[in-house]
């Protein structure tokens, strides 16, 4: 029986995947948390073969998260399951010796498979991202087909990047589209951090890459 703890801040997402595991064949979620520290109050005395995590959380920076988890348990196997493509992430993330990072669109069939790897001993990473050798800069975005553009974006996020693509500022934005300032600052943020890239420049050159400006 492969036994799996939860983390990630969404609850709903949280209490689906947790169902939808326990009705594998060879799979039981033995426990789940909603932020860092619920996972690092239940870690001392897990006994658990895979580790799931999201990448953000509410409470505690990513690396920070994994310094203290291999603290505890310096040998505990652990799947990066987010919406996180950008390879920057992986970057920072691999030298905490991680064992895997799959993208939440992924068929269950994928997952159970990434789990049964990881738990023999190898790793795995997302067939969508070019993984050749944890020595070199992942730094860059990685470039998606035009289809797939909306799975990783909302409408709203393309809009403002767009937007943000043709020089507007916060608050021209923010008139543009009836928000407040605060929310397209957000937006921002989010963006930046959902697409792997460090700044406004980054950004654009995501939408050069697929095609969502000229």
């Amino acid at each position: 029986m492969l036994k799996l703890f939860i983390t990630d801040d969404h609850e709903l997402y949280l209490e689906g995947l947790t169902l939808l595991l326990n009705k594998q064949d060879g799979i039981r979620v033995v426990g789940s948390a909603l932020t860092g520290e619920g996972l690092l109050q239940k870690l001392p005395e897990l006994d658990i073969d895979v580790l799931l995590l999201d990448v953000h959380l509410p409470d505690i920076e990513e690396e920070e998260l994994l310094k203290k988890i291999r603290a505890v348990k310096p040998q505990l196997k652990i799947l990066y399951l987010t919406i996180m493509r950008g390879t920057r992430y992986i970057h920072k993330l691999v030298k905490y010796d991680i064992q895997g990072y799959l993208l939440k669109n992924s068929s269950i069939d994928e997952l159970k498979n990434a789990l049964h790897t990881i738990a023999a001993g190898q790793k795995y990473f997302s067939k969508e991202i070019n993984i050749l050798d944890t020595e070199q800069d992942f730094r860059h975005t990685i470039t998606i087909e035009d289809k797939k553009v909306d799975e990783i974006l909302s409408r709203r996020e393309i809009e403002i990047l767009t937007l943000i693509c043709k020089e507007y500022s916060n608050s021209e934005i923010a008139e543009k589209l009836f928000l407040s300032v605060s929310t397209v600052e957000t937006h921002r943020k989010n963006l930046i951090a959902k697409l792997g890239v460090n700044n406004t420049v980054g950004l654009v050159k995501f939408a050069l890459k697929n095609k969502l400006i000229e």
